[in-house]
């Protein structure tokens, strides 16, 4: 029996219809594809030509090249230590994570506007509308994680997963907006500082680490583009909280009212300049740049290495979420020999394999006047 690591399943439903075609080739053979692992199962005897043939169909690539055979004579794939095969099984947890990130931070950004009036404290108001705004854009990211789960149809062809990024994009439009609120409020403050209730600070910001320290660390556990924008909302909001805690203790002990205000600005500057190189990278996502730490011209030229590979044209790579890449490309040979031809492919499908390409399409063209006599 041989165990082969799976790059391109989707969905539960398209690997079903594939190894239905699968089992047109069995014939008393075992052959099984399991979504959930992303790996295929193939007794000895097995046509591994034609198998490829069926999965390349759907852009289902096979990794024989992490093939370990064991003492047992049992086939072991290094993608299990290495991890090349993306993993689509993580979504229901992230969305159950950002749920409960989503209700700690609204019941804490609430709890936060009443302890702020009755510590008459402008960080703590200013956090608190950093958290609500907070609140809002993690529920709308569970709304959008929540979408990213869902399988292929005929109007998202390419499946959902990119509505895990706008919800990433939404989130950061809102830090944004929100920081610059805040620090538009606290100017003011600072040519006329008022007092503010010390020890109350104090208590409730060791209350908002603990809170935010444990959602930062369930959040974490994610590897979205959607997750780590949120997971950046609590890591903000736990050093925010420690500026306040750093800040009641000095005003136990002095009248240094100003630092109040001053804390706010320094929260809302970190803010911004985590949230701003974020919002740019994910807006080249969605404006289809090439995926970050890709040098494409760099893969051309491995490309026209290939044998009977004579150039290369309308060569295009995007991603979809920030996990997941596309590849278009036309690909000019001079053969004719169709199990060539697909050899090709099946090369250039193993040279953008480190580039977690999950969809490729690849168009091969004669070139009549390389062509080989």
């Amino acid at each position: 029996m041989k165990d082969y690591a799976v790059q391109g399943l989707h969905c539960a439903n398209c690997a079903k219809k594939m190894e239905a075609q699968l089992h047109q080739l069995q014939k008393g053979k075992t052959i099984r594809l399991n979504y959930s692992t992303s790996r295929i199962y193939l007794s000895d005897e097995v046509d591994m030509k034609a198998v490829k043939k069926i999965l390349m169909s759907d852009n289902v690539q096979v990794l024989e090249d992490n093939l370990i055979v064991d003492e047992q004579d049992t086939i072991k794939s290094a993608a299990h230590s290495h991890n090349h095969v993306p993993d689509y099984t993580g979504s229901k947890n992230s969305v159950h994570n950002i749920k409960i990130v989503f209700i700690l931070n609204l019941v804490f950004s609430l709890a936060e506007f009443i302890f702020g009036i009755l510590f008459n404290s402008a960080a703590i108001l200013s956090d608190a509308v950093h958290d609500l705004g907070d609140s809002l854009s993690v529920g709308l990211a569970l709304v959008f994680q929540k979408i990213s789960t869902k399988e292929a149809n005929e109007q998202y062809s390419f499946g959902h997963r990119r509505f895990s990024l706008l919800g990433a994009m939404i989130t950061s439009v809102i830090l944004i907006g929100g920081s610059i609120l805040i620090i538009l409020n606290s100017v003011p403050l600072l040519f006329d500082p008022q007092p503010v209730n010390s020890r109350g600070m104090f208590w409730l910001s060791i209350v908002a680490i603990g809170i935010n320290g444990y959602a930062a660390w369930l959040i974490s556990k994610g590897t979205s583009k959607n997750e780590k924008v949120l997971n950046l909302h609590m890591l903000e909001d736990v050093l925010g909280w420690v500026g306040v805690l750093t800040v009641s203790i000095v005003l136990d002990f002095t009248n240094w009212f100003i630092l109040d205000p001053i804390l706010s600005l320094l929260i809302s500057g970190y803010i911004l300049s985590k949230a701003l190189p974020t919002f740019l990278e994910n807006t080249s996502i969605f404006l289809e740049a090439v995926p970050k730490g890709i040098d494409i011209r760099a893969l051309e030229k491995n490309i026209k290495r290939i044998e009977h590979v004579h150039a290369v044209s309308h060569f295009h790579m995007w991603s979809i979420d920030g996990e997941e890449n596309a590849l278009a490309i036309t690909v000019y040979v001079n053969t004719k020999d169709t199990g060539k031809q697909e050899q090709i492919k099946e090369e250039i499908r193993y040279l953008t394999k480190d580039a977690n390409v999950t969809h490729s399409t690849i168009e091969i063209v004669v070139d009549e006047e390389y062509l080989i006599k």
